[in-house]
């Protein structure tokens, strides 16, 4: 069966580089209408914009911090400009900064806790009204293997909200089902070619990483996407509440 996204708009937030952009990507190639998301950097935002619409893709780049909801409402009215809100990925958030809860710092704990778990909770709330009126639509959210496992050194913050990520996408399920629209996340392990892994990892752990994950070799955000395009799509209509875990067999739950 192929997959195709031809008259579904996806809105997929912090969409500028790594998981976020090849997710976009994937969905424009696949026949979407796409609203790509940054909160401050305009001018690389229009630049992966523009390079969906080279490829014939069909696309709309809002500017927004999506820990707000008023900002974050702009994405919504984006999506319907396009057609309506088919595909929600809450695929915004990231580590911050490496803190030891010995080092506990409230402020951080917060910004953590806002970018990875509030921003999902708004964007669910402001589309769920639009998909229940429709009787249809995907929510993806981005758990991660630290939800399980706890995370790395100076990650409590992080791995505790992507916990919060993970239950949160249980009620959503249980809540949505009734109006046919399906939830789940996605819990990535080692992604390379990302922000995330670049600036908080050391050098030695990405040498090492491919002789202990089981499939010989870290993710990129490609895996990633794909997952997402499969939970976004008719193949997965009968899968809710779920995790999917896209790690190379390096966490198994």
């Amino acid at each position: 069966m192929e997959i195709s996204f031809k008259n579904k708009v996806a809105i997929v937030t912090g969409s500028i580089q790594g998981i976020g952009r090849a997710t976009a990507e994937m969905f424009a190639a696949n026949g979407a209408a796409v609203v790509i998301n940054n909160h401050e950097n305009q001018q690389q935002l229009e630049q992966v914009a523009e390079s969906i619409r080279e490829k014939g893709g069909k696309v709309k780049a809002v500017i927004a911090d999506v820990t707000q909801k008023e900002q974050a409402q702009k994405l919504v009215d984006a999506a319907l400009e396009l057609g309506g809100i088919d595909i929600l990925v809450n695929n915004a958030g990231g580590l911050v900064k490496r803190v030891p809860v010995a080092e506990f710092d409230e402020r951080h704990y917060q910004t953590v806790m806002d970018v990875n778990l509030k921003t999902a909770f708004i964007m669910a709330h402001l589309v769920s009204s639009h998909m229940k009126a429709k009787k249809t639509g995907k929510i993806i959210n981005f758990s991660s293997q630290a939800a399980h496992d706890g995370g790395g050194t100076g990650a409590a913050a992080y791995a505790t909200s992507k916990g919060a990520v993970w239950t949160l996408t249980k009620s959503l399920a249980k809540e949505l089902a009734p109006f046919g629209i399906n939830v789940n996340a996605v819990s990535p392990g080692f992604i390379g070619q990302t922000t995330f892994h670049n600036t908080f990892t050391g050098k030695e752990v990405h040498e090492k990483m491919p002789s202990v994950i089981p499939l010989g070799r870290v993710g990129t955000p490609n895996d990633v996407a794909k997952i997402v395009l499969f939970l976004a799509s008719e193949l997965a209509d009968y899968l809710t509440g779920q995790s999917i875990e896209v790690n190379g067999g390096l966490y198994m739950p």
